[in-house]
């Protein structure tokens, strides 16, 4: 029994050391599809009243007042109170500027813009104004058979379809 004791002990050591090779393997598919609209915008930006004079050689005429603007309300912008004026020395050089900009009226909430089946039908009459239409479906689809085959059907104006399959194979 002495003389297999150390052949048993090499066995043993061999399997430990060396032991079966194994591997993982993972395979992975996976489809999907993206069917897009895009919807209707609007974006006002309301322009506020400014008012601004200079000049040179002028006054203010006899009862009258520099320019000013009027105080707003809720739903109206600063107007403008004119004023009154005069060349200061008859004869002499005079430079006069003066500037005026009505601001947009504030529209009440609830209003300024309607939109109808993606469709902008009117908008805020601010100072500066971006629009989008909406996009319109009409025969936009998207399918993938469970084969991996795509079917990607286009629709109307802003509209996107986007189809995909991954076939993923990993080895650990």
């Amino acid at each position: 029994m002495k003389r297999f004791l150390p052949i048993i002990m090499f066995l043993m050591t061999g399997a430990m050391v060396a032991p079966a090779a194994n591997a993982d393997l993972v395979h992975t598919l996976s489809t999907s599809t993206q069917l897009t609209v895009d919807s209707a915008l609007t974006v006002g930006t309301r322009l506020g009243s400014t008012y601004a004079v200079s000049g040179n050689n002028i006054k203010v005429a006899d009862s009258a007042h520099f320019g000013t603007m009027t105080a707003a309300t809720a739903t109206a912008a600063s107007g403008q109170d004119i004023g009154g004026y005069d060349i200061n020395t008859a004869g002499s050089a005079f430079s006069f500027s003066e500037s005026w900009t009505q601001g947009d009226a504030i529209n009440p909430i609830g209003t300024g813009v309607d939109v109808a089946a993606g469709v902008v039908a009117d908008m805020p009459a601010y100072g500066t104004n971006f629009t989008s239409s909406g996009g319109v479906a009409g025969s936009l689809a998207g399918t993938i058979t469970s084969a991996g085959v795509m079917t990607l059907t286009a629709g109307g104006a802003g509209t996107s379809a986007t189809g995909q399959f991954v076939s993923e194979i990993t080895v650990r």
